[in-house]
């Protein structure tokens, strides 16, 4: 802020010209004929008369309009300080706008009457006058203290903001300035004539408007969890003078890069018409106006879904040799993650629990057939596939036969080996 220019204001301006009105002796002389002074002042009609020796005054009055101690208000408000000799000055206190008018001085004496020409009296405001209001952080205000009177050139003036006294600012101009305003120059401003504090003009007040750039969180809608499928609307809400001229977005997904969305306008709003799991990540908008670009904090855009690419999968892979472990295990891509999983036999009941995997400790020939799950969140759920089972024999009673045959036919091959030695 700064202040900085000067003028200079008299509480009464006036033109000193005695005015004498006469004849044969008879006068009325003003020392000044034309009185400007501020409202709520004391202003003084300075006045003396004369008249003819040898008569005596019995009656001295000020008229505007009529008779001055038949105005109301007139006790306290107006007194003659003069006397029935050659005094008729007159005393205005806490001067109104109404007592702005033309006084003429009259008196009688034993001899005849004699009036005095008007003296013109103006009672005027200070008035601030604000080139401005409203203005932006580096603009120029200009204050301009103004009555309805030309000022002396040697009269000063006080300037206040908020009812206190700006510091350094008393000036000899009617002309105060703020150059380059911030913020801190907002307020209620007066002035007030030197010598005058007491009655200083109206306030105005100024609204100084920052130039910056800032941001509200993001916001998504509709509110609450974003649904596969659904329409959702990103709004980027910024506070910012001068207003915002363009926004863009950015996303990234698995604490990848950023990168700008795809097909995206410059306004606040970014709407997924029917969005995908495949938009989940974090995303964070740009503005831009006169003062720079900023950047909004980041939100993270979870979109749930139900079970999908559900299937079953055998392990240990390969041939299931009966009595053998064996564990089916059910996958599911889901968001939030599967909550329960139902097992099932084809053309049976459902099996016995609700975990991800199903264990076969001793399998048998009994088990063979088409298993398959389902797997289920609080978006849907989403059935496997079939798998066969498909159990084999066991592997000992195979060995068993095998040996069995070896030993037969050795046991035919000794006996033909005797029958041909002993002959």
């Amino acid at each position: 802020m700064a202040l900085r220019t000067a003028g200079s204001v008299l509480v009464v301006f006036l033109w000193s010209v005695a005015v004498v009105l006469g004849q044969n002796g008879w006068s009325v002389t003003y020392t000044k004929n034309s009185i400007c002074t501020l409202k709520g002042s004391t202003v003084d009609l300075s006045c003396s008369y004369t008249y003819p020796s040898g008569y005596t005054v019995t009656t001295t009055t000020w008229n505007k309009r009529k008779n001055l101690s038949s105005v109301p208000g007139y006790e306290g408000h107006i007194e003659y300080l003069g006397d029935k000799e050659s005094d008729c000055t007159l005393r205005i206190t806490d001067l109104r706008l109404s007592d702005s008018a033309g006084y003429m001085f009259r008196f009688i004496t034993s001899g005849g009457t004699f009036s005095g020409s008007p003296v013109s009296l103006t009672v005027t405001d200070v008035v601030l006058e604000m080139n401005r209001r409203s203005v932006s952080e580096g603009e120029r205000v200009t204050l301009t203290c103004r009555t309805k009177c030309t000022l002396d050139s040697i009269t000063a003036y006080s300037w206040y903001k908020n009812g206190q006294p700006i510091p350094n600012s008393n000036t000899y101009s009617p002309v105060y300035s703020l150059f380059s305003v911030s913020s801190e120059d907002t307020g209620r401003y007066s002035c007030a004539v030197e010598g005058l504090e007491d009655l200083p003009s109206a306030e105005e007040t100024l609204t100084v408007t920052c130039k910056y750039m800032g941001f509200k969180p993001l916001a998504f809608s509709p509110s609450g969890e974003i649904v596969e499928g659904s329409s959702v609307t990103l709004t980027c809400s910024s506070d910012a003078n001068p207003p915002v001229q363009s926004c863009t977005w950015w996303f990234r997904k698995n604490g990848g890069h950023y990168q700008s969305v795809f097909n995206q306008n410059t306004g606040p709003h970014h709407t997924f018409n029917q969005i995908k799991s495949s938009d989940t990540g974090e995303y964070y908008c740009e503005a831009q106006n006169e003062m720079g670009t900023d950047r909004s904090r980041t939100i993270n855009m979870d979109v749930k879904y139900g079970s999908r690419n559900t299937s079953v999968s055998v392990s240990p892979s390969g041939e299931i040799v009966e009595g053998s472990s064996v564990t089916l295990t059910c996958s599911s891509d889901a968001n939030p993650p599967v909550d329960k999983y139902t097992w099932y036999k084809k053309n049976g009941a459902s099996l016995t629990g609700s975990e991800k995997t199903y264990n076969f400790t001793t399998i048998s020939s009994e088990v063979r057939g088409e298993y398959y799950c389902e797997a289920q969140n609080g978006r849907g759920s989403m059935n496997s596939t079939a798998l066969m089972i498909i159990v084999a024999g066991k592997q000992t009673s195979v060995v068993t036969a095998a040996v069995g045959i070896i030993v037969v036919v050795l046991v035919v091959i000794l006996c033909l080996s005797g029958l041909m030695w002993f002959r």
